[in-house]
């Protein structure tokens, strides 16, 4: 009988990888973001621990959006999110979002891939987003990932 493998705290050595999402896919880019993110490219892949790397996203106002209604797409794509007082729903575009705050886009189609418990969480936390081509993660030397 073989025992199932299960890696161990001091095999867990997260790396801190760079993408670049100038002119990449949203939805592309998210799916490969979460399965960095959750270690799918590592041998020791194992469901419910945490043995992926920290990603850091640069360029997020640049990405691009595909279908046959690419424009109607920026238009018509929305994001919600609530004040807590009653009336307080905002919902913006994915055109506005872009200019406004484009590491909200990466960050909630990550999210929408990645587990929504605990562990998601936490792996969440590990993603970086920036809207332009400076990061503040130099010292950490990021690997550049095609």
């Amino acid at each position: 009988m073989y025992k199932s493998y299960y890696p161990k705290a001091a095999e867990l050595q997260p790396e801190w990888l760079l993408v670049d999402a100038n002119g990449q896919n949203l939805g592309r880019l998210a799916t490969k973001v979460a399965a960095l993110l959750l270690g799918k490219h590592k041998p020791i892949f194992t469901p419910g621990v945490p043995v992926g790397d920290f990603v850091v996203v640069i360029n997020a106002g640049k990405i691009t959006v595909t279908g046959t209604r690419t424009h109607s797409k920026l238009t018509e794509k929305l994001y919600h999110h609530h004040s807590g007082y009653p009336g307080g729903l905002k919902t913006v575009s994915l055109h506005d979002q872009l200019l406004s705050h484009p590491d909200r886009v990466i960050r909630s189609a990550v999210w929408g891939m990645l587990p929504h418990n605990k562990m998601g969480k936490h792996l969440l936390k590990r993603l970086k987003v920036y809207g332009g081509a400076e990061h503040p993660h130099t010292a950490q030397n990021p690997q550049t990932v095609a």
